[in-house]
């Protein structure tokens, strides 16, 4: 995934206070499963392999998961019990046992900062993309216990899901375990096309920049999103003034009625957010920021929600696509801050 990186820190902008980024849960577009791990990684290959009945079949679950049950083209099609007694390899996938499916993958790759060995089993779901190109896939799941109640959450990134294609994917660590939590739910379900997805942390896109957004701060429903730009690539870069954005709808159509704004005009006063554009020179390694703002008033009219956002470092630059998911109201206004580097106050 390409990128260009945001952040945003809770004292960045005149210490706009960070808050925890909400669970949301559709309940006809849930599907309850059985995890065992949290944390984000990029789910791995595997559209072929095998798998083993016994503990991990819905008998072992608190309660099933709705046959069918899908969100935005992500399915839960079940539970698999995992290769052998232990972990497999790394990235690796179980071998067909003797009267078992040949249609499913158990990857045994695990979640960071697992201090235990992952559980017997792992979650199965599908992935569908019916564009008439390449989507990257990020996936919410929310982790609840017997009751129902959300202890935490992880995503699974999907990358470069073909054309018409439909992918199998695996969570490890499901079922068993004094950790595992018992059941899961799909919460939220973000697609950008691959070309323009940000790359993920540790690559580097032909461009030679890397973009993404944070979870963004909130006080007062005033909201900030960080952006991140850094040079990963072997030359000095340069720019001067603001990200280049377009707003994208649910279908990365472009968004019409909501003026984008240098600074916080309009927006909130907010230290540091107004400061005038300047040259910015990143050398290889070097990073710059800027960010989004705005508020979430909501009065006569009909209010706007942005779920993406077509980035720029500057125009005619590579884009990238993030999902921040500017909840405008009925405000018609976006605040974006000119690129500094990293290091300015």
């Amino acid at each position: 995934m390409a990128s260009i990186t945001v952040l945003v820190g809770a004292g960045w902008w005149g210490g706009v206070m960070r808050t925890p980024k909400p669970l949301v849960v559709s309940g006809a577009l849930v599907a309850g499963l059985v995890l065992g791990a949290c944390g984000t990684r990029t789910a791995g290959p595997g559209e072929e392999g095998g798998d083993k009945a016994g503990r991990c079949g819905a008998g072992a679950m608190a309660s099933p998961w709705p046959e069918g049950t899908a969100l935005d083209g992500v399915r839960i099609v079940g539970m698999v019990e995992r290769a052998g007694e232990g972990a497999a390899p790394p990235g690796g996938s179980a071998s067909p046992s003797s009267g078992t499916r040949t249609d499913v993958s158990v990857t045994a790759d695990s979640l960071p900062g697992e201090s235990e060995p992952p559980g017997p089993c792992a979650l199965v779901y599908t992935v569908s993309n019916p564009k008439a190109e390449p989507f990257t896939y990020t996936i919410t799941f929310a982790l609840v216990d017997d009751q129902g109640r959300a202890m935490s959450s992880v995503e699974e990134t999907v990358a470069a899901v073909g054309a018409g294609r439909t992918v199998r994917r695996t969570l490890d660590g499901v079922g068993g375990g004094p950790h595992a939590s018992r059941q899961a739910r799909i919460t939220e379900v973000k697609r950008v096309p691959a070309d323009e997805a940000p790359a993920p942390e540790g690559s580097c896109p032909a461009s030679g920049l890397r973009i993404h957004a944070d979870d963004g701060d909130a006080a007062m429903g005033l909201r900030v999103v960080g952006l991140h730009l850094e040079n990963c690539g072997s030359r000095p870069y340069s720019l001067e003034g603001y990200p280049a954005l377009e707003l994208l709808d649910a279908e990365l159509e472009p968004v019409e009625g909501v003026r984008i704004v240098p600074g916080g005009r309009g927006v909130a006063e907010v230290s540091g957010f107004d400061a005038p554009p300047r040259p910015v020179t990143l050398e290889p390694g070097e990073s710059a920021r800027a960010g989004l703002m705005w508020r979430n008033t909501t009065q006569a009219g009909e209010a706007v929600t942005v779920p993406y956002v077509r980035v720029r470092a500057r125009s005619g630059a590579a884009p990238v696509v993030i999902a921040p998911h500017l909840d405008l109201g009925t405000t018609g206004r976006l605040g974006v801050g000119a690129w500094r580097e990293d290091d300015a106050p």
